[in-house]
Protein backbone atom coordinates (compact mmCIF):
# COMPACT_ATOMS: atom_id res chain seq x y z
CA UNK A 1 0.00 0.00 0.00
CA UNK A 2 1.23 3.49 -0.75
CA UNK A 3 2.30 5.05 2.24
CA UNK A 4 0.84 8.45 1.27
CA UNK A 5 -2.69 6.85 0.79
CA UNK A 6 -2.14 5.12 4.08
CA UNK A 7 -1.49 8.68 5.77
CA UNK A 8 -4.77 9.75 3.79
CA UNK A 9 -6.82 7.45 5.44
CA UNK A 10 -5.58 7.75 8.85
CA UNK A 11 -5.89 11.33 8.61
CA UNK A 12 -9.69 10.60 7.96
CA UNK A 13 -10.25 8.39 10.52
CA UNK A 14 -8.86 10.42 13.24
CA UNK A 15 -10.87 13.43 12.13
CA UNK A 16 -13.83 11.16 11.78
CA UNK A 17 -13.50 10.92 15.75
CA UNK A 18 -12.72 14.34 16.90
CA UNK A 19 -13.09 14.07 20.41
CA UNK A 20 -11.69 10.95 21.22
CA UNK A 21 -8.17 11.67 18.93
CA UNK A 22 -8.04 15.18 20.91
CA UNK A 23 -8.33 13.06 24.01
CA UNK A 24 -5.67 11.07 23.53
CA UNK A 25 -3.55 13.69 22.11
CA UNK A 26 -3.90 15.77 25.32
CA UNK A 27 -1.43 13.42 27.42
CA UNK A 28 0.80 13.86 24.65
CA UNK A 29 0.47 17.51 24.89
CA UNK A 30 0.45 17.96 28.46
CA UNK A 31 3.99 15.99 28.69
CA UNK A 32 5.53 17.79 25.84
CA UNK A 33 4.79 21.53 27.56
CA UNK A 34 5.68 20.14 30.97
CA UNK A 35 8.90 19.02 29.57
CA UNK A 36 9.82 22.05 27.48
CA UNK A 37 8.69 24.22 30.76
CA UNK A 38 10.30 22.51 33.07
CA UNK A 39 14.05 22.39 31.15
CA UNK A 40 13.47 26.40 30.85
CA UNK A 41 12.99 26.86 33.98
CA UNK A 42 15.66 25.11 34.98
CA UNK A 43 17.83 27.26 32.77
CA UNK A 44 16.30 29.88 33.92
CA UNK A 45 17.09 29.12 37.48
CA UNK A 46 21.34 28.44 36.38
CA UNK A 47 21.04 32.09 34.90
CA UNK A 48 19.47 33.62 37.52
CA UNK A 49 22.14 31.86 39.96
CA UNK A 50 25.12 33.07 37.55
CA UNK A 51 24.45 36.60 36.86
CA UNK A 52 24.16 36.50 41.18
CA UNK A 53 27.51 35.95 41.49
CA UNK A 54 28.65 37.84 38.99
CA UNK A 55 27.30 41.00 40.71
CA UNK A 56 29.14 40.23 43.64
CA UNK A 57 32.10 41.25 41.96
CA UNK A 58 34.50 39.79 39.77
CA UNK A 59 38.14 37.80 41.15
CA UNK A 60 36.03 37.49 44.36
CA UNK A 61 37.44 35.52 47.15
CA UNK A 62 35.01 34.69 50.01
CA UNK A 63 36.57 33.27 53.43
CA UNK A 64 34.32 32.36 55.84
CA UNK A 65 34.91 31.16 59.51
CA UNK A 66 34.32 27.35 59.89
CA UNK A 67 35.53 24.39 58.16
CA UNK A 68 33.00 23.11 55.24
CA UNK A 69 31.20 21.01 58.08
CA UNK A 70 30.93 23.25 60.16
CA UNK A 71 29.23 25.52 57.47
CA UNK A 72 27.06 22.36 56.54
CA UNK A 73 26.15 21.50 59.71
CA UNK A 74 26.09 24.82 61.88
CA UNK A 75 23.90 28.09 61.87
CA UNK A 76 25.79 29.59 64.40
CA UNK A 77 29.04 29.12 62.66
CA UNK A 78 32.49 29.81 64.97
CA UNK A 79 34.24 33.24 65.22
CA UNK A 80 37.47 32.17 64.40
CA UNK A 81 38.25 35.46 61.66
CA UNK A 82 39.73 38.74 63.31
CA UNK A 83 40.01 42.52 61.45
CA UNK A 84 43.60 41.44 62.29
CA UNK A 85 43.36 38.56 59.41
CA UNK A 86 42.09 40.94 57.15
CA UNK A 87 44.81 43.17 57.59
CA UNK A 88 47.40 40.71 57.53
CA UNK A 89 45.98 39.41 54.10
CA UNK A 90 46.18 42.54 52.62
CA UNK A 91 49.26 43.58 53.33
CA UNK A 92 51.30 40.28 53.49
CA UNK A 93 49.31 38.04 49.72
CA UNK A 94 51.13 40.16 46.76
CA UNK A 95 48.31 38.60 44.48
CA UNK A 96 45.06 40.38 46.83
CA UNK A 97 44.31 43.93 44.96
CA UNK A 98 41.66 44.38 48.08
CA UNK A 99 40.09 43.18 51.03
CA UNK A 100 37.03 43.79 52.88
CA UNK A 101 36.33 42.76 56.22
CA UNK A 102 32.32 42.40 56.97
CA UNK A 103 30.66 42.57 60.18
CA UNK A 104 26.71 42.23 60.24
CA UNK A 105 24.01 42.99 62.45
CA UNK A 106 20.57 43.26 61.88
CA UNK A 107 19.40 46.54 63.61
CA UNK A 108 16.81 49.30 64.64
CA UNK A 109 17.30 52.31 61.83
CA UNK A 110 15.18 55.52 63.00
CA UNK A 111 15.25 59.15 61.63
CA UNK A 112 12.74 61.42 63.40
CA UNK A 113 9.31 59.07 63.27
CA UNK A 114 10.23 56.62 60.95
CA UNK A 115 11.75 53.43 62.24
CA UNK A 116 12.57 50.33 60.54
CA UNK A 117 14.99 46.88 60.77
CA UNK A 118 17.85 46.73 58.26
CA UNK A 119 20.96 45.13 57.76
CA UNK A 120 23.99 46.60 59.15
CA UNK A 121 27.32 46.30 57.35
CA UNK A 122 30.49 47.03 59.48
CA UNK A 123 33.19 47.41 56.24
CA UNK A 124 36.39 49.34 55.26
CA UNK A 125 36.44 51.33 51.84
CA UNK A 126 37.91 48.26 49.88
CA UNK A 127 34.40 46.85 50.25
CA UNK A 128 33.08 49.30 47.00
CA UNK A 129 36.06 48.15 44.91
CA UNK A 130 35.52 43.70 45.97
CA UNK A 131 32.00 44.26 45.39
CA UNK A 132 31.77 46.78 42.71
CA UNK A 133 29.15 49.32 44.60
CA UNK A 134 29.81 52.90 44.45
CA UNK A 135 28.60 55.88 45.77
CA UNK A 136 25.66 57.56 44.16
CA UNK A 137 25.37 60.55 45.92
CA UNK A 138 28.23 61.88 48.88
CA UNK A 139 30.62 59.27 49.40
CA UNK A 140 31.85 55.73 50.99
CA UNK A 141 33.77 55.26 54.13
CA UNK A 142 36.69 56.11 54.03
CA UNK A 143 40.40 54.73 55.91
CA UNK A 144 40.55 57.68 57.86
CA UNK A 145 36.02 57.12 59.54
CA UNK A 146 37.78 53.52 60.18
CA UNK A 147 40.75 54.62 62.15
CA UNK A 148 38.96 56.92 63.77
CA UNK A 149 35.85 55.24 64.67
CA UNK A 150 33.34 57.96 63.12
CA UNK A 151 29.69 57.37 63.21
CA UNK A 152 29.26 58.33 59.55
CA UNK A 153 26.92 55.79 57.71
CA UNK A 154 26.27 55.45 53.78
CA UNK A 155 22.71 54.23 52.99
CA UNK A 156 21.29 51.72 50.28
CA UNK A 157 19.35 53.36 47.45
CA UNK A 158 15.85 51.83 49.42
CA UNK A 159 16.73 52.31 52.80
CA UNK A 160 17.49 55.88 51.99
CA UNK A 161 14.01 56.01 50.46
CA UNK A 162 12.28 54.51 52.80
CA UNK A 163 13.76 56.88 55.72
CA UNK A 164 14.03 59.86 53.83
CA UNK A 165 11.39 59.86 50.99
CA UNK A 166 12.52 62.58 48.28
CA UNK A 167 14.74 64.84 50.99
CA UNK A 168 18.38 64.50 50.03
CA UNK A 169 19.78 62.13 53.27
CA UNK A 170 22.86 63.47 52.94
CA UNK A 171 24.29 65.50 56.11
CA UNK A 172 21.00 64.24 58.37
CA UNK A 173 21.56 62.22 61.50
CA UNK A 174 19.84 58.82 61.30
CA UNK A 175 20.04 56.67 64.73
CA UNK A 176 21.31 53.49 64.89
CA UNK A 177 20.53 50.84 67.54
CA UNK A 178 20.08 54.57 69.34
CA UNK A 179 23.65 55.78 68.34
CA UNK A 180 23.55 58.78 66.24
CA UNK A 181 25.17 58.81 62.74
CA UNK A 182 25.97 61.17 60.15
CA UNK A 183 24.74 60.13 56.64
CA UNK A 184 27.77 60.96 54.49
CA UNK A 185 26.33 59.01 51.00
CA UNK A 186 23.97 56.77 49.40
CA UNK A 187 25.01 53.94 47.54
CA UNK A 188 23.96 53.32 44.28
CA UNK A 189 21.39 50.38 42.73
CA UNK A 190 22.40 47.01 44.02
CA UNK A 191 20.07 44.61 43.96
CA UNK A 192 19.14 41.50 45.87
CA UNK A 193 22.20 38.67 46.01
CA UNK A 194 21.31 35.43 47.35
CA UNK A 195 19.21 36.80 49.71
CA UNK A 196 20.88 39.79 50.49
CA UNK A 197 19.35 43.38 49.67
CA UNK A 198 22.23 45.41 49.57
CA UNK A 199 20.04 48.48 48.82
CA UNK A 200 18.11 48.09 51.97
CA UNK A 201 21.58 47.97 54.01
CA UNK A 202 23.72 50.42 56.01
CA UNK A 203 27.13 50.81 56.02
CA UNK A 204 29.84 51.91 58.70
CA UNK A 205 33.43 51.52 59.60
CA UNK A 206 34.10 48.24 60.95
CA UNK A 207 35.80 49.64 63.79
CA UNK A 208 32.78 51.33 64.68
CA UNK A 209 30.14 48.62 64.48
CA UNK A 210 32.98 46.48 66.60
CA UNK A 211 32.80 49.01 69.40
CA UNK A 212 29.33 50.85 69.31
CA UNK A 213 27.11 48.37 67.86
CA UNK A 214 27.92 44.90 68.51
CA UNK A 215 29.70 45.50 71.27
CA UNK A 216 31.83 42.03 71.35
CA UNK A 217 35.15 42.39 71.02
CA UNK A 218 36.96 39.01 71.27
CA UNK A 219 40.74 38.26 73.21
CA UNK A 220 42.00 38.02 69.47
CA UNK A 221 40.66 41.11 67.72
CA UNK A 222 37.20 42.21 66.17
CA UNK A 223 35.33 39.08 65.27
CA UNK A 224 33.74 39.11 61.71
CA UNK A 225 30.97 38.06 59.80
CA UNK A 226 33.21 36.89 56.54
CA UNK A 227 36.32 38.85 54.50
CA UNK A 228 35.85 39.48 50.73
CA UNK A 229 39.02 39.57 48.89
CA UNK A 230 39.44 40.54 44.96
CA UNK A 231 42.35 38.78 43.55
CA UNK A 232 44.36 41.07 41.18
CA UNK A 233 43.77 39.08 38.20
CA UNK A 234 41.41 36.22 37.17
CA UNK A 235 44.40 34.62 36.24
CA UNK A 236 45.79 35.03 40.16
CA UNK A 237 42.83 33.62 41.68
CA UNK A 238 43.75 30.15 42.19
CA UNK A 239 47.56 31.97 44.00
CA UNK A 240 45.69 33.96 45.90
CA UNK A 241 43.15 31.19 47.44
CA UNK A 242 46.62 29.18 48.10
CA UNK A 243 48.32 31.98 49.75
CA UNK A 244 45.55 32.97 51.98
CA UNK A 245 44.95 29.57 53.14
CA UNK A 246 48.73 29.43 53.82
CA UNK A 247 48.92 32.69 55.75
CA UNK A 248 45.56 31.85 58.18
CA UNK A 249 46.73 28.66 58.96
CA UNK A 250 50.39 29.88 59.63
CA UNK A 251 48.16 33.01 61.82
CA UNK A 252 46.14 30.80 63.81
CA UNK A 253 48.47 27.78 64.56
CA UNK A 254 46.64 25.35 62.57
CA UNK A 255 48.25 21.44 62.01
CA UNK A 256 45.04 19.66 61.60
CA UNK A 257 41.85 20.99 60.05
CA UNK A 258 41.42 24.35 59.16
CA UNK A 259 38.61 26.60 61.14
CA UNK A 260 37.71 28.54 58.00
CA UNK A 261 37.44 27.96 54.60
CA UNK A 262 38.47 30.07 51.36
CA UNK A 263 36.21 29.95 48.28
CA UNK A 264 36.36 31.58 45.53
CA UNK A 265 33.59 33.20 43.11
CA UNK A 266 34.56 29.90 40.53
CA UNK A 267 33.66 27.01 43.07
CA UNK A 268 30.68 28.81 44.30
CA UNK A 269 29.37 29.27 40.98
CA UNK A 270 30.44 25.27 40.39
CA UNK A 271 28.61 24.08 42.92
CA UNK A 272 25.54 26.15 42.46
CA UNK A 273 25.43 25.24 38.82
CA UNK A 274 25.84 21.52 39.90
CA UNK A 275 22.66 21.63 42.02
CA UNK A 276 20.74 23.47 39.15
CA UNK A 277 21.13 21.27 36.83
CA UNK A 278 20.35 18.37 38.96
CA UNK A 279 17.38 20.41 39.84
CA UNK A 280 16.69 20.64 36.02
CA UNK A 281 17.13 17.19 35.59
CA UNK A 282 14.48 16.17 38.47
CA UNK A 283 12.41 18.16 36.79
CA UNK A 284 12.28 17.04 33.12
CA UNK A 285 12.41 13.18 34.22
CA UNK A 286 9.38 14.00 36.29
CA UNK A 287 7.62 15.97 33.27
CA UNK A 288 8.63 13.27 31.02
CA UNK A 289 6.03 10.78 33.31
CA UNK A 290 3.43 12.52 31.93
CA UNK A 291 5.02 11.60 28.35
CA UNK A 292 4.68 7.90 28.87
CA UNK A 293 1.27 8.08 30.69
CA UNK A 294 0.64 10.10 27.59
CA UNK A 295 1.92 7.16 24.94
CA UNK A 296 -0.09 4.25 27.38
CA UNK A 297 -3.26 6.57 26.81
CA UNK A 298 -2.51 6.17 22.83
CA UNK A 299 -2.49 2.48 23.14
CA UNK A 300 -5.42 1.94 25.26
CA UNK A 301 -6.97 4.38 22.62
CA UNK A 302 -5.59 2.56 19.67
CA UNK A 303 -6.58 -1.03 21.16
CA UNK A 304 -10.41 0.00 21.29
CA UNK A 305 -10.23 1.10 18.20
CA UNK A 306 -8.88 -2.04 16.78
CA UNK A 307 -11.41 -3.33 18.52
CA UNK A 308 -14.40 -1.38 16.81
CA UNK A 309 -12.76 -1.54 13.53
CA UNK A 310 -12.62 -5.49 13.62
CA UNK A 311 -15.19 -5.78 10.23
CA UNK A 312 -13.23 -2.70 8.43
CA UNK A 313 -9.78 -4.94 8.90
CA UNK A 314 -11.31 -8.28 8.16
CA UNK A 315 -12.81 -6.77 4.87
CA UNK A 316 -9.76 -4.93 4.00
CA UNK A 317 -7.59 -8.41 4.71
CA UNK A 318 -10.46 -9.80 2.65
CA UNK A 319 -10.27 -7.80 -0.47
CA UNK A 320 -6.31 -8.38 -0.62
CA UNK A 321 -4.71 -5.94 2.04
CA UNK A 322 -1.47 -7.74 3.43
CA UNK A 323 -0.74 -7.63 7.52
CA UNK A 324 2.33 -5.17 6.78
CA UNK A 325 -0.64 -3.19 5.26
CA UNK A 326 -2.82 -3.19 8.30
CA UNK A 327 0.12 -2.90 10.57
CA UNK A 328 2.03 0.70 8.95
CA UNK A 329 -2.25 1.81 8.89
CA UNK A 330 -2.43 1.54 12.76
CA UNK A 331 1.14 2.53 12.95
CA UNK A 332 0.96 5.75 11.24
CA UNK A 333 -2.45 6.44 13.38
CA UNK A 334 -0.55 6.06 16.53
CA UNK A 335 2.22 8.36 15.00
CA UNK A 336 -0.35 11.35 13.10
CA UNK A 337 -1.59 11.50 17.44
CA UNK A 338 1.75 11.50 19.05
CA UNK A 339 3.19 13.97 16.58
CA UNK A 340 0.28 16.62 16.66
CA UNK A 341 0.44 16.10 20.17
CA UNK A 342 3.68 17.04 20.40
CA UNK A 343 3.58 19.85 18.39
CA UNK A 344 0.72 21.37 20.02
CA UNK A 345 2.37 20.40 23.18
CA UNK A 346 5.60 22.42 22.35
CA UNK A 347 3.54 25.45 21.35
CA UNK A 348 1.55 24.90 25.22
CA UNK A 349 5.43 24.60 26.45
CA UNK A 350 6.89 27.37 24.87
CA UNK A 351 4.54 30.11 25.48
CA UNK A 352 4.83 29.32 29.32
CA UNK A 353 8.72 29.87 29.11
CA UNK A 354 7.81 32.86 27.79
CA UNK A 355 5.33 33.83 30.12
CA UNK A 356 7.84 32.62 33.20
CA UNK A 357 10.57 34.76 31.96
CA UNK A 358 8.07 38.23 32.30
CA UNK A 359 6.66 37.42 35.44
CA UNK A 360 9.38 36.22 37.42
CA UNK A 361 13.34 36.82 37.76
CA UNK A 362 14.42 33.90 36.32
CA UNK A 363 15.53 34.50 32.43
CA UNK A 364 13.73 31.80 31.14
CA UNK A 365 14.58 30.79 27.44
CA UNK A 366 13.53 28.14 25.13
CA UNK A 367 16.08 25.14 24.78
CA UNK A 368 15.95 23.86 21.66
CA UNK A 369 17.59 20.33 22.71
CA UNK A 370 14.44 20.14 25.01
CA UNK A 371 11.89 20.80 22.33
CA UNK A 372 13.99 18.39 19.77
CA UNK A 373 13.76 15.77 22.19
CA UNK A 374 10.38 16.18 23.38
CA UNK A 375 8.97 16.28 19.88
CA UNK A 376 11.39 12.90 19.16
CA UNK A 377 10.07 11.40 22.06
CA UNK A 378 6.46 11.99 21.63
CA UNK A 379 6.88 10.74 17.72
CA UNK A 380 9.15 7.52 19.36
CA UNK A 381 6.25 6.90 22.21
CA UNK A 382 3.70 6.98 18.99
CA UNK A 383 5.69 4.26 17.41
CA UNK A 384 6.74 2.22 20.50
CA UNK A 385 3.04 2.08 22.24
CA UNK A 386 1.31 1.78 18.53
CA UNK A 387 3.15 -1.67 17.73
CA UNK A 388 1.08 -3.70 20.09
CA UNK A 389 -2.86 -2.42 18.80
CA UNK A 390 -1.00 -2.46 15.33
CA UNK A 391 0.00 -5.98 15.36
CA UNK A 392 -2.91 -7.10 16.83
CA UNK A 393 -4.72 -6.02 14.09
CA UNK A 394 -2.42 -7.28 11.21
CA UNK A 395 -2.65 -10.90 13.26
CA UNK A 396 -6.61 -10.39 12.99
CA UNK A 397 -8.05 -13.75 10.62
CA UNK A 398 -10.06 -12.07 8.10
CA UNK A 399 -12.72 -14.97 8.46
CA UNK A 400 -12.99 -14.25 11.83
CA UNK A 401 -13.19 -10.67 12.26
CA UNK A 402 -15.97 -10.99 9.39
CA UNK A 403 -17.93 -13.20 11.16
CA UNK A 404 -17.53 -11.26 14.92
CA UNK A 405 -18.77 -8.23 13.21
Amino acid sequence: MDILESVKMASKTLLANKLRSTLTMLGIIIGNASVIAMVGIGEGAQRFVSGQFESLGTNVLFIVPGNRDAQRTTVDLPKTLVLEDAEAIATQVPTVGAVAPQLHSRELVTYRNRNTYSLIVGTNPDFSVVRSFDAQRGRFITDLDVKRNNQVVTLGVDLAERLFGNQDPVGQQVRIRNISFLVVGVMEEKGSVLGTNYDDSAYIPVTTMASRIIGENSPYGVNLTFISVSAQSEASVDAAQFQITNLLRLRHNITREDDFSVQSQKDVLEIAGTVTSALTLMLAAIAGISLLVGGIGVMNIMLVSVTERTQEIGLRKAIGATQDDILIQFLIEAVILSAAGGVLGTVLGVGGVLLIGVFTPFQAGVSPVAIALAVGVSGGIGIIFGVVPARRAAQLDPIVALRSA
